[in-house]
């Protein structure tokens, strides 16, 4: 692997797409390495646009826009951030030569719980809930009494929870189906209904696939969602053997399918030594923040070697964990109190620098080391309790 000069004729380029606080983690480690970064989103001054050597606004499912920039700045390495993509456009792209990462079937598949699932259950074998998918309100009240209850109800297009629900009780079946239809991304109003899993908890397992090195796993990463967002994560998550040894062979089962370089955030749940696949994504895993304190190689740096080839040897250096602080209401310009108080028991803070609040939405993490998970824990949540968003500017 040679490294030239960024903005120079000989510079290495990586052109991402979505550029969220996950991106802007990506974008640092590759500046870093000497790699000049285009940063693409649907909004104006998204967190990794504010470090990129340049950006671009456009329509992130507007594959012509997406061609357009790619022909223009002729990326040695184009890297989604986001499932809100035309991922037909990339399948094109990488048939022209371009490379997409990990390659644009695994971002294709993931985008979709349709292809993913059916890749998942019936291709590959794994064990998965049993699920079905539904495109109109009658079909989908049929299979949702097919499937049972309770039941999960998620948009096939979606990400980080978006639109997903638990449905209990009978009353709330048509709320579920009308919250996944405001909330999916993408195309299309199709929902998948899976039957829930009495599981004892759920696990991030991010898994590297390398030129080189083979298959690499992080340790197991805890984790805690809120309306299936990420609130709140931890690592190492203890597991028995028999049950780590089975998530880790689901985990290579389907990034093999998958294919391509770069690190997987494979999702999975747990009762006792029982191992269940959920989901996957072909890129840093929100709940894989916590690896910004807790290895010697944050899950960024180990995307950004696995494309490039470089080697990788992942340490855990100290039980950890990240909380989220969020804003909780519409706005601009965010303000952020109580960073000093909350940086006297957390070991760190990021603040994302979004531009702007709305309900629930996530603003920045707070990182924690301990003796053990639960100390690291506890000290997380209690500093994220300190910070307080609001926006300057309703």
């Amino acid at each position: 692997m040679i490294i030239g000069t960024p903005l120079s004729h000989n510079s290495n380029k990586i052109l991402l797409l979505g550029s969220g606080e996950l991106g802007k983690e990506f974008v640092i480690e590759a500046m870093r390495m000497g790699i000049e970064v285009i940063a693409v989103d649907s909004y104006q001054n998204a967190p990794a646009m504010q470090i990129a050597h340049r950006y671009y606004v456009i329509d992130m499912k507007n594959g012509k826009q997406i061609r357009d920039i790619v022909y223009r700045e002729k990326p040695d390495f184009i890297v989604p951030e986001i499932e809100a993509i035309d991922t037909d456009t990339l399948v094109e792209l990488e048939k022209e030569g371009y490379n997409v990462v990990p390659c644009a079937k695994a971002v294709k598949y993931t985008m979709n719980r349709i292809g993913i699932r059916k890749l998942a259950a019936e291709e590959v074998g794994l064990k998965t809930s049993k699920y079905a998918f539904a495109s109109d309100i009658d079909t989908y009240r049929q299979k949702i009494r097919e499937i049972g209850l309770p039941a999960v109800v998620k948009p096939v297009m979606s990400s980080s929870g978006k639109g997903q629900s638990i449905v209990r009780k009978e009353d709330e079946i048509d709320k579920a189906w009308f919250y996944a239809q405001e909330n999916a991304r993408g195309k299309g109003g199709e929902v998948i209904i899976e039957e829930f899993i009495d599981f004892d908890y759920e696990i991030t397992l991010l898994t590297v696939r390398t030129k080189n090195q083979g298959t690499i796993f992080c340790e197991p990463i805890g984790h805690i969602q809120v309306d299936g967002d990420y609130w709140e994560s931890w690592q190492p998550h203890p597991m028995t053997e028999t049950a780590l040894n089975k998530a880790k062979d689901i985990a290579k089962r389907i990034t093999d399918a998958l294919g391509g370089y770069g690190i997987f955030g494979c999702e999975m749940f747990v009762k006792g030594d029982e191992v269940w696949f959920n989901e996957i994504s072909p890129r840093p895993h929100d709940t894989g923040m916590v690896t910004l304190i807790s290895q010697n190689m944050s899950e960024f740096e180990i995307h950004l070697r696995a494309i490039l080839g470089l080697p990788i040897d992942i340490k855990l250096l100290k039980p950890s964990a990240s909380y989220c602080f969020h804003s909780w209401e519409y706005g601009s310009a965010p303000v952020y109190e109580g960073i000093e108080e909350a940086l006297k028991i957390a070991d760190k803070i990021r603040i994302f620098g979004k531009p702007t609040t709305r309900p629930k939405r996530r603003m920045g993490i707070t990182l924690a080391t301990g003796e053990t998970v639960e100390e690291a824990r506890e000290k997380a949540k209690k500093s994220a309790s300190l910070i307080n968003v609001y926006p300057s500017l309703l």
